[in-house]
């Protein structure tokens, strides 16, 4: 989509959910219609209008109420928007919405169920050992099993110092 077309889009999209919010006559346009897209081509000649509906038995019945009211949406977007020729508006429903909020009511089932399942279970008997802190010990009173002056001598020949 071309520049002009997008500001042309997102420009009717506001119009159109003014208009609507507004209230129109139809009665068929009724619960919570939501413009969700505008797709306009690049020869502007028509506008595709997406609507989401809530509650979704009254999508059919607003879709022809809309599609009724098209001249008269059409001539209210061209009161508010300045171009030579208004795109011919066109209507469809989008479902995206909906699935949508099915996927997170199932998320949020999945993640209630975890839950559950989780507090439903006993609580694990072999619990992870902490290591107790090491008692503190002072290098130079400390006990070296291992290290005896004289091996410390015969191992370093060019040391200076007494022989053993």
């Amino acid at each position: 989509m071309s520049h002009k077309a997008e500001q042309l889009a997102s420009t009717i999209r506001d119009a159109v959910q003014d208009v609507i919010d507004r209230g129109l006559q139809d009665p068929r346009v009724s619960g919570l219609v939501t413009v969700t897209n505008v797709r306009v081509p690049q020869d502007l000649s028509v506008a595709v209008i997406s609507v989401s509906v809530m509650p979704e038995d009254r999508e059919k019945l607003a879709l022809h109420g809309l599609e009724s009211a098209s001249s008269f949406l059409r001539r209210e977007v061209g009161r508010r928007v300045r171009v030579r020729s208004l795109p011919r508006f066109q209507f469809k429903i989008d479902k995206s919405l909906k699935r949508q909020a099915a996927v997170l009511a199932a998320i949020n089932k999945a993640s209630d169920e975890l839950r559950e399942q989780d507090a439903a279970r006993p609580p694990a008997t072999d619990q992870p050992r902490t290591t107790e802190p090491m008692a503190e010990t002072d290098p130079v009173d400390s006990d070296r099993a291992d290290f005896d002056r004289a091996d410390f001598d015969r191992a370093d020949p060019d040391r200076e110092g007494p022989s053993a």
